[in-house]
């Protein structure tokens, strides 16, 4: 069976997804602790599930409440 070739989210480099890589789906160890350091900077972020129009409606709900 043909191993899956993927890339490394983090550098990009090609490489063999393969149970024996212990830094998958990274390519290094440096890749991987990069990546959680940005997570833990909170570099990355999971959207909000509100809309822009939500948003602005509320404030302008909030706007008509205050007068």
């Amino acid at each position: 069976m043909k191993q899956p070739i993927v890339n490394c989210p983090h550098c990009g480099k090609i490489i063999v997804w393969d149970t024996t890589n212990r830094y998958r789906p990274f390519c290094s160890e440096r890749c991987k602790m990069i990546d959680l350091g940005q997570w833990a900077s909170e570099s990355y972020r999971i959207p909000d599930a509100e809309t822009d129009a939500d948003t602005e409606k509320q404030k302008e709900d909030l706007f008509k409440d205050e007068q």
